[in-house]
């Protein structure tokens, strides 16, 4: 089966010779301009793998990086030079890979070659393909006590395979990879898992595709449509962030875990729903349910099973210690050139930082050191972003004062970076309105 490739340039010249090369290799390519236009061939095409020009994702990309996301589709950011600001910005932005202009066409169709065959196997495929065995993906978690027990819960609600489960945790610290580490240890394995996310979602669009569509001109279905209850089959079905399910949907949701049946919006027959319902949520649903955005009823359907995933602040040094390997282990080389290790003194760094963006943010930055020491035999301090160069962590003792309006001024501030400036999740993972990070970031003079 062939490669399909989305380019996305400004430059047709680039357009041209890049296609060209990746389609003289069998693999199929569509070209587009710009963000506007790389959306609608991404909702037509369903490619396995895009190429994007930064600049794009930089100056009117948001919606086009969100849709990578959604999606799941892998791409790759194009640099003009190679420096930190821009790096991080791809890398924060999702990027599988960088690479630098002048762009090289058999090493970009290697690295996609890569890219595409990892998410062919883990589709949707998430930053880091995962070619662990359970049981070593398991190591991740650590030797401590409370880490322990985590692995013994995950092994153990992978054998219950009928049982929906709650993933609670921060965001960012892996309740997705818990979910399709349960799939891989269960006995739906050979069976695909399907993810979706309630963010940023039209709740009737959300609907149709959670349970597909007969006919339907609003979410341009023309014919029938599958929705991923269908699809999952005897498989899994991960609903990331539950706690954002528009309530108008969540006693259908409810109704399907009971009677463990659906009907297609339009539909007038009952469909079985066999798949295994996975979820996952960063705030406290019991909260929710008291303020009435969430129901109860489905609330304790839910948290008949729920597993904790501590944030990495709260694990012990160890712990953290064997995240860091795993996930510098899981990090791609540079091309031609071997993984670079790390150096002593830039593990200290990683294992004195709080992480407040948790695993997903210990993965940017491996991902982003790794790419910053190309070339050379080990990842050093000098390469680590400036914040785990120069504030002390963990591991420091230390007394620094500081006020409390400068620990807010920094949160809001490396949220903020973290996020690529992008107010609303910004404000989501604070737990505070988008009106109130606006002020703060005045009163701060973020910006």
């Amino acid at each position: 089966m062939s490669e399909t490739v989305l380019l996305v340039d400004p430059d047709v010249e680039v357009l041209r010779v890049l296609g060209a090369h990746l389609e003289a290799h069998g693999m199929e390519v569509a070209r587009e301009l710009d963000a506007e236009t790389a959306m609608e061939a991404l909702q037509n095409l369903d490619p396995d793998a895009a190429v994007v020009d930064s600049a794009t994702l930089g100056a009117q990309g948001n919606a086009l990086r969100d849709a990578f996301a959604d999606q799941g589709v892998p791409f790759v950011a194009v640099l003009d030079d190679a420096s930190d600001v821009a790096a991080t910005q791809a890398l924060q932005a999702g990027a599988e890979r960088v690479l630098l202009r002048p762009l090289d066409p058999e090493r970009l169709r290697l690295e996609l070659t890569r890219i595409c065959a990892a998410w062919r196997r883990h589709r949707p495929a998430p930053t880091f393909a995962d070619q662990t065995t359970p049981q070593t993906s398991l190591q991740r978690l650590g030797s401590s006590d409370p880490m322990r027990e985590v692995a013994r819960e995950l092994a153990s609600v992978a054998e219950s395979d009928r049982t929906s489960i709650l993933l609670t945790g921060e965001s960012g610290v892996g309740k997705a990879w818990a979910a399709r580490l349960i799939h891989r240890m269960g006995p739906r394995a050979p069976a695909p898992l399907l993810e979706c996310t309630t963010a940023g979602i039209d709740p009737a669009r959300f609907e149709v595709l959670l349970v597909g569509a007969e006919r339907w001109a609003r979410a341009g279905v023309n014919g029938r449509m599958r929705g991923l209850m269908e699809m999952a089959g005897q498989g899994s079905l991960l609903i990331r962030e539950i706690g954002g399910l528009p309530r108008e949907l969540q006693p259908a949701l409810l109704r399907s875990l009971e009677a463990r049946t659906f009907r297609r919006v339009g539909g007038d027959r009952d469909l079985v729903a066999d798949a295994r319902l996975i979820v996952t949520s960063s705030t406290d649903l019991a909260k929710e349910v008291e303020a009435d955005r969430f129901s109860e009823d489905l609330y304790y359907r839910l948290s008949a099973l729920i597993i904790h995933i501590p944030a990495v602040r709260e694990r012990s040094r160890n712990d953290r210690m064997s995240l860091i390997q795993s996930l510098h282990d899981e990090v791609p080389p540079p091309a031609s050139h071997g993984a670079p290790a790390l150096s002593p003194e830039a593990l200290e760094r990683l294992l004195d930082y709080p992480w407040p963006g948790n695993v997903r943010e210990i993965q940017q930055v491996l991902v982003r050191a790794s790419f910053m020491a190309t070339g050379q035999p080990a990842v050093l301090v000098e390469h680590l972003p400036a914040e785990l160069r120069a504030r002390p962590g963990l591991g420091d003792r230390r007394h620094n004062p500081v006020s409390l309006e400068e620990v807010e001024r920094r949160q809001i501030e490396s949220a903020l970076r973290y996020h690529g400036g992008n107010r609303t999740r910004a404000a989501k993972e604070l737990r505070i309105s988008r009106a109130t990070l606006i002020n703060k970031i005045k009163r701060y003079a973020l910006t």
